[in-house]
């Protein structure tokens, strides 16, 4: 008679286990050791479990210092140190974090859990504009600074719900490929410009504004765009690539026919793009190479990486030409920001890891490269993260994962 309360208890443990069991698995474990795509090379002066473990050494120390936990309720966020005056958290590096932690599930695993957390947080820092789109900065009492978006941030933040998707699916409590799918929606909507189909600062910029037809050269980001267009089915996506990749071209060849540096902003893309102007919105350097084209040939490189893409093998091939002339192929002579004539900028000679690693990364796309890139990611590891803040070490993090063969598209 007590047979069937034995078998409903069963059953019901059976259940509770099978979706225990599905929440954890992982379809996609770090390493993954990717076929990358052409002719991309890595390192090849050490081994694979080399490149892994200093990948997983790194990944470490760096979520020992950078995940954070005490917002409550389950919350995670990356913490940005010392890099933005008052503020904890900000967008760019909610999304470096959510990318990071999807790409090392498996090795970590903890990482749905923390990722769950992570997004979280930016579910619950909503921009003014649209639930979907991140505002742009919390301070330490994780108040929001400002309730407009980075751009560069909810693109990062969508590619790695597109990554999560893959990662463990989208059945469980959070259903990653929808989130996506609303996210790149409201992206395409708030954060692209309709006319010229280049990328706007954040979703503060309207038509009727004074830079609607300017942008930040590191939020093109070509291979996330793909990945975009794919899971949305949105055709618009491929117009956004094919505007910005001759935008670059045509700013490589008219500013820096030599270097093939791009610079911070961009100015009257609709018109005659310029380089923009001392001080147009951070720094006297806004028209040069400085702290956020440093991300340019990380960004374009990993469309040739993952997709075989020619137009980023010309454009960061022109970067990589100079880069390895101006240095005399030693990783030591980089310094923190050029003009567009590829000189120093006066008084940046010293390591900048946000400068660094990305040169690596650009180098992946031919195998000239071969011994510069062996000494760049010698450069890299040497480095104890102490040496560097949130921006730097976090740059480096996710460069780490794609030079050791590891990184992967949705």
């Amino acid at each position: 008679m007590f047979r069937p309360i034995k078998f409903i208890t069963f059953f019901f443990v059976f259940v509770l286990m099978h979706k225990l069991s599905a929440a954890q698995q992982v379809s996609k474990p770090f390493p993954q050791h990717v076929s990358y795509a052409g002719s991309t090379i890595k390192p090849n002066h050490v081994s694979q479990q080399q490149l892994d473990d200093s990948v997983a050494s790194f990944y470490n120390k760096w979520k020992e210092r950078y995940i954070n936990d005490d917002a409550g309720e389950g919350q995670y966020y990356v913490w940005v140190e010392g890099s933005v005056a008052s503020n904890q958290c900000v967008s760019e590096g909610q999304g470096y974090g959510m990318i990071i932690v999807a790409l090392m599930a498996g090795y970590d695993t903890a990482a749905q859990k923390i990722y769950n957390g992570l997004y979280k947080y930016y579910k619950l820092h909503p921009s003014k504009n649209s639930p979907y789109l991140m505002a742009w900065a919390q301070t330490k009492t994780f108040k929001d600074y400002e309730l407009s978006s980075a751009t560069d941030g909810d693109m990062d933040i969508a590619y790695s719900l597109l990554l999560a998707n893959a990662q463990w699916g989208s059945k469980g409590k959070i259903n990653y490929l929808q989130e996506a799918q609303s996210m790149i929606a409201a992206i395409l909507q708030q954060e692209i410009n309709s006319k010229t189909f280049s990328v706007l600062l954040s979703n503060a910029v309207e038509y009727d504004s004074k830079d609607y037809f300017d942008m930040r050269s590191s939020d093109f980001m070509p291979a996330h765009f793909k990945a975009f267009g794919k899971a949305t089915n949105n055709k618009t996506w491929n117009k956004v690539i094919d505007a910005n990749y001759k935008l670059f071209n045509f700013m490589q060849k008219k500013f820096s026919g030599d270097a093939g540096l791009l610079p911070d902003f961009i100015e009257h893309i609709n018109t005659k793009p310029v380089p923009a102007k001392p001080h147009y919105l951070e720094s006297k350097y806004d028209g040069k190479y400085n702290y956020n084209a440093c991300r340019v040939p990380w960004r374009i490189a990993t469309d040739f990486i993952i997709n075989g893409e020619s137009r980023s093998k010309k454009i960061v091939s022109k970067i990589n030409k100079w880069i390895r002339e101006t240095t005399q192929e030693n990783p030591d002579n980089i310094s923190a920001g050029y003009t567009l004539e590829g000189d120093d900028i006066h008084k940046r000679y010293y390591e900048a890891m946000s400068f660094i690693a990305p040169f690596a990364v650009s180098a992946m796309v031919d195998a000239k490269n071969q011994i510069w890139l062996n000494k760049l990611w010698d450069y890299i590891v040497s480095f104890d993260i102490d040496r560097f803040d949130y921006f730097d070490n976090t740059i480096k993090m996710i460069s780490m994962i794609i030079l050791s063969g590891n990184y992967w598209a949705p």
